[in-house]
């Protein structure tokens, strides 16, 4: 590996390899970690730099800098970005559309002698032919993108990023950069703790977008809310998002934009690939005015020039809502973000993110690995079962967090010998924790929709970022009715010594992380438990123990 390079040597890499003048705030800490060999976590908002910082330390470290990137599309650009620069290592991907010719070149990149970014989706480390290669060839860095699907407490979790952290370690640890553009502190200790990273430097930076003003619109009708939202986006002043829950709400609300002149179109997970890259590559080049989506329109999302972020419904968490009123004010210039809800959609909103595994499933799953005498796959449990991989592939993971399982490239392994009764109780003592932090979550969305405080603030607490009490680009500082805090200096500890993101302890839901502070009470996360108001009464005495829930 080489020496540790400065920062002087990142900035000169930056401007002689990349054409960059500059690099941004965090990007040359960041790089300078990860080339002396640490571990490191970026959490960075859209448009922030965060590929800059794995294109310029690969560059530095030489040999392979493997890049697990979940969508296609998004390795699709960040490639054409690393070929703009005619200077920079080759870059290459190995995926379900990568031709037979492409992965003999890719290869040829990967085990020849020069610097390469090989890009994966997740479930290519899966692949023991692809991984038996890997490990034979020269990985000095691996990149996990859009981290935050590690983790089960965020907002995107998915299941082939749980095994990331068994491969890693199977390649002999290479340095982990880890990349999100949105994660709480619990969902960070959840990163860090499923990716294996050791002391990792951690380097959070630009959560908050002033740029973009944050509005929240209550209703008590839907037909109201729908009127309004149309309203939103007819006056958008220039490129716009409309978020909404389902699939069935793109069409209707795309079908009504276009009768209205304006330029749009649905798009959702279950449309053909060919027609989402033709709805992407539209958006993109300007020849729609507003792309009407589920929470599928995210991840490689490259347009610096959205004015409005419009939700219909409200998100599952404050996590995939401040991702997605990202995608605002790239450029820099003033964007809106505008939440519409009724009271009734918290309710709606938490019955479908519900949901077990089945106890058949987790049964069936555990006899065929109790059977097996090789590591199994979902796909092949699936296919003896007659089950969905989805299903199966939950169940997994399940296991593996609960320590019945372990994981690792060739697939999953029973890890003790138990009963069957066994695994069902322990994946649904699981499951009912995950629902619990579901909920949670969702509570402290009704918290952001409706809280008297200033919006910015309740956003950025939420992120363990400290931050005056009115920032002045919200509806409620805007129109002057922010209460605000009567304790409060937020930049400092408090007279009883807390701060965002300190560690307390509870008599019944135990150790649990501050995400907010106000005059009477707190909000903690507690691993199994998730988001909890607490009075803090006890504090003042000095006891290092929290009172009764409020």
């Amino acid at each position: 590996m080489n020496a540790p390079a400065t920062l002087e040597q990142s900035a000169r890499t930056a401007r002689e390899v990349f054409g960059w003048d500059d690099l941004l705030p965090g990007q040359a800490e960041a790089i300078d970690a990860v080339i002396g060999g640490r571990d490191t976590l970026v959490v960075f908002p859209t448009g922030a730099g965060k590929s800059a910082v794995y294109q310029i330390a690969g560059c530095e470290l030489g040999g392979v800098t493997v890049v697990i990137s979940p969508l296609l599309a998004l390795q699709r650009d960040q490639i054409d970005s690393i070929d703009a620069a005619p200077d920079a290592p080759a870059a290459v991907a190995l995926n379900s559309r990568t031709s037979a010719a492409g992965k003999k070149r890719a290869w040829a990149a990967i085990e020849g002698p020069d610097a390469v970014y090989a890009f994966l989706a997740p479930e290519q480390l899966a692949n023991t032919e692809v991984f038996d290669r890997l490990a034979k060839a020269d990985v000095r860095l691996v990149v996990v993108d859009e981290a935050h699907c590690v983790s089960a407490w965020g907002h995107d979790f998915r299941p082939d990023y749980a095994r990331i952290g068994d491969a890693v370690e199977a390649l002999g640890h290479p340095p982990i950069l880890a990349l999100t553009a949105t994660a709480s502190a619990p969902v960070r200790d959840d990163i860090v703790a499923s990716l294996g990273m050791r002391e990792p430097h951690l380097e959070v930076r630009g959560m908050d977008r002033p740029e973009i003003h944050m509005a929240v619109r209550r209703h008590e009708h839907d037909l109201d809310k729908r009127r309004a939202v149309l309203a939103d986006v007819q006056d958008a002043g220039g490129p716009a998002l409309l978020y909404v829950a389902t699939r069935k709400a793109t069409d209707a609300y795309a079908d009504e934009l276009v009768a209205l002149g304006v330029r749009a179109a649905p798009y959702h997970g279950a449309m053909a690939q060919k027609r989402r890259d033709e709805v992407h590559a539209a958006w993109s080049a300007g020849e729609l005015d507003v792309v009407v989506a589920t929470s599928a329109f995210g991840m490689g999302v490259d347009k610096s020039d959205v004015r409005l972020v419009v939700h219909a419904d409200v998100t599952e968490s404050l996590d995939s809502y401040a991702q997605e009123i990202g995608r605002a004010a790239r450029d820099g210039q003033p964007a809106r973000a505008i939440l519409h809800y009724r009271s009734e959609d918290f309710s709606l909103r938490s019955f479908f993110a519900g949901g077990h595994s089945k106890r058949a499933d987790v049964a069936g799953v555990w006899d065929a690995l109790g059977r097996a005498k090789t590591p199994l796959r979902a796909k092949a449990i699936a296919e003896e079962s007659g089950r969905s991989v989805r299903a199966i592939g939950r169940v997994l993971n399940q296991l593996v967090t609960c320590g019945f399982a372990v994981s690792g490239p060739d697939g999953v392994s029973a890890a003790k010998k138990a009963s069957a009764g066994d695994a069902v109780a322990a994946v649904r003592e699981r499951d009912e924790a995950e629902e619990r932090i579901r909920a949670s979550r969702i509570e402290i969305m009704r918290g952001y929709a409706e809280t008297s405080h200033c919006r910015r603030r309740a956003l950025l607490e939420y992120f363990g970022v400290e931050t005056p009490d009115e920032c002045g680009s919200c509806d409620r500082c805007g129109t002057g009715t922010t209460v605000t805090p009567n304790d409060a200096e937020p930049a400092e500890a408090d007279a009883d010594g807390i701060r965002i993101d300190s560690t307390v302890q509870h008599g019944e839901f135990g150790v649990g992380t501050v995400m907010g502070i106000e005059a009477d009470r707190l909000t903690v996360f507690f691993p199994e438990h998730g988001y909890k108001v607490l009075a803090r009464a006890a504090f003042e005495s000095g006891v290092m123990e929290l009172g009764a829930a409020a």
